[in-house]
């Protein structure tokens, strides 16, 4: 007969329930609720500690999670993702994917479902997150498509492919050595791929069509990204312009970019040409017609101090004030590049004075007027020296230019780490070829350290990788998996549910075992979920006469369907700031995910083994 849960298991269950329910209702942020709980947990247990323990020992329960390696795993990838950013390292294959996005945005998604899909088969899913995040978000940034809606899609998408083999999670390798361990026989790479490829396909639909419709827009379009910048593009020798017409280039433009007074015949080296667009368009017109927005020698000038000094190239927009000397200059009489060093790039007029008289010198050289925007790059120092002496009010959001000469570094750091985790260092074992497996967390970690010693990441730009809500929701989860745990309400749950099962047909009871553990690892953590239900399958297998097999198989997929809360898996939590997502948004998503994979899953592994 079934005991009573312990005082502690009875707290736990309630403590778990209460932080759901209260992150399901959206009245308080995720963070004040996660601190709240941490506090609940550490003062509980100081006050009526759990049996064999010391009140100070309930601490270490409740704040562990901020020194947990989950937690520091997720810092360390968010940071080679920041340097994977401030380097333009994913340009290249994000271009490629804009490309398709531009043609057809659904095909966009369905490709990025496809590829993320695909790649979590072979490589650990958080690897694979952390390489897409900043490719979405670049995608986002061209105003595409949404973040919030190619986020949370592509991240299941990830989960659903990391499910079909033994190495695609960690946690599919802790149950199946588990298993092992308990007597069944070894199961292959890819011995349940079929299964998971079927179900697959029923749920990729679903990520494509619905889940996106059922995400809000979350994205917010800066200002800036508004503002239409007038600038004149330089003619170089080398550049595509150099003997051709616009009308041969303009295809390979982005969207945006406008010709003003357009020169009849082929153009010219050292030809200048007033072109308008926001910063964006004009800097990646700069690319690809390989010109320059401002003279070649301030550019230089500004490259070679940056490298001299280590300091990162910023660009920044600026108001003209009432009372700069700027006022009805142009670029060419203010002297600006001399006197600061830096380079405007572009000036963006407000509607509000676009009638204005004058505006234009006999050269057809912009005026400069009060309230005109200017785009400008340069050292910080001399960024400050500039708008402190010429009277300009410096806006927000400025945008650090990436540091492409490190681009292929960081890609190799990356890469470094995703091999080492997936496949491992390079080792032979006398004449035999034994490579070490290295755990995510170290791969991670020596991937942030590497970043940080080769100047990929600087120091002082930490702060903005890491997400101060992501971090306290991870401690706070952590910690509920681990009273849960510690206190014996995930052990006296699964004793209710053996003792539940015994009276059901084979197909109930594996379906009954899949949602058991779905439910545990959307609320505790995967890793307690595999280490409390794998044991229990087989037992109950075991009692029922039934294949163990199938019924491991239904923990192992119910340790991966962690849509539902953004505290179920890490990448989960990687997502959640990028995207602007908050509890509810994987609630409603990806709850009916949840509830069609476990049927499909079910069924699937019935017809399977013929039970």
């Amino acid at each position: 007969m079934l005991e009573a849960p312990s005082y502690h298991a009875i707290a736990a269950m309630a403590v778990t329930i209460a932080m759901f329910i209260a992150f399901a209702r959206g009245r308080y942020p995720e963070e004040i609720i996660s601190l709240v709980t941490i506090a609940v947990i550490g003062v509980g247990l100081y006050f009526a500690p759990l049996e064999g323990t010391k009140p100070t020992d309930g601490l270490a329960i409740a704040f562990g999670g901020f020194g947990h390696q989950a937690l520091i795993t997720i810092c360390a990838l968010m940071i080679m993702g920041r340097g994977l950013v401030v380097t333009g390292a994913l340009e290249p294959f994000a271009r490629m994917l804009e490309g398709v996005f531009r043609a057809n945005p659904q095909i966009g998604l369905l490709t990025a479902l496809m590829v993320a899909f695909t790649l979590s088969m072979f490589v650990n899913d958080t690897p694979v997150m952390v390489l897409l995040i900043p490719i979405i978000v670049a995608i986002a940034a061209k105003g595409l498509m949404a973040s919030s809606k190619i986020l949370m899609p592509v991240n299941t998408a990830v989960l659903i492919g990391g499910m079909a083999t033994t190495i695609g999670t960690s946690t599919n390798i802790l149950v199946v050595s588990i298993a092992a361990d308990l007597g069944m026989p070894a199961i292959g790479v890819f011995q349940f791929t079929p299964i998971v490829l079927i179900a697959g396909l029923i749920a990729l639909p679903y990520l494509w069509l619905v889940m996106p419709r059922m995400l809000r827009d979350n994205s917010v379009l800066p200002d800036n990204l508004r503002r239409t910048f007038h600038t004149r593009l330089r003619v170089g020798s080398s550049s595509l312009l150099a003997g051709a017409e616009i009308a041969a280039v303009r295809s390979k433009l982005p969207e945006g970019i406008t010709f003003h007074d357009v020169p009849a015949g082929p153009l010219q080296p050292e030809q200048r040409l007033h072109i308008s667009g926001t910063h964006e368009a004009l800097e990646e017109a700069a690319r690809v017609l390989k010109g320059e927005l401002a003279p070649s020698w301030v550019l230089d000038r500004i490259r070679r101090i940056s490298k001299a000094q280590g300091e990162d190239i910023v660009a920044v927009e600026m108001t003209v004030t009432s009372d700069s000397r700027l006022v009805t200059r142009t670029l060419a009489s203010s002297g600006i590049a001399d006197l600061y060093g830096v380079a405007v790039l572009g000036i963006h007029r407000p509607n509000r004075i676009l009638g204005v008289r004058d505006t234009y010198t006999e050269a057809g050289d912009l005026r400069i007027l009060e309230g005109d925007v200017l785009l400008v790059m340069g050292i910080e120092e001399d960024l400050q020296n500039f708008a402190r002496n010429d009277g300009l009010l410096r806006l927000e959001g400025a945008r650090e230019l990436p540091r492409r000469s490190k681009a292929a570094l960081a890609g190799a750091i990356m890469l470094g780490a995703i091999a080492t985790a997936s496949l491992g260092l390079p080792w032979f074992d006398g004449m035999r070829y034994a490579p070490i497996k290295l755990p995510i967390a170290i791969a991670a970690l020596a991937g942030a350290i590497l970043m940080f010693v080769t100047g990929c990441v600087k120091f002082d730009r930490v702060g903005r990788a890491l997400s101060a809500k992501v971090i306290v929701l991870i401690a706070a989860s952590l910690a509920i998996g681990r009273v849960i745990d510690a206190s014996g309400a995930a052990a006296w749950l699964g004793e209710a549910l053996a003792l539940g099962l015994a009276y059901l047909p084979p197909a109930l009871v594996l379906s009954a075992i899949m949602l058991f553990v779905t439910l545990l690892t959307n609320f505790a953590s995967n890793a307690t979920a595999a280490t409390i239900g794998t044991p229990i399958a087989y037992s109950i297998a075991s009692e029922l006469g039934l294949p163990p097999e199938p019924l491991v198989l239904a923990v192992l997929f119910g340790c991966n369907l962690c849509y539902a809360t953004p505290i179920a898996y890490q990448t989960n939590l990687l997502i959640m700031s990028e995207g602007g997502y908050e509890f509810g948004d994987y609630l409603r998503a990806g709850g009916p995910l949840v509830a069609l994979m476990v049927m499909l899953l079910s069924v699937l592994l019935v017809v399977w083994y013929g039970l």
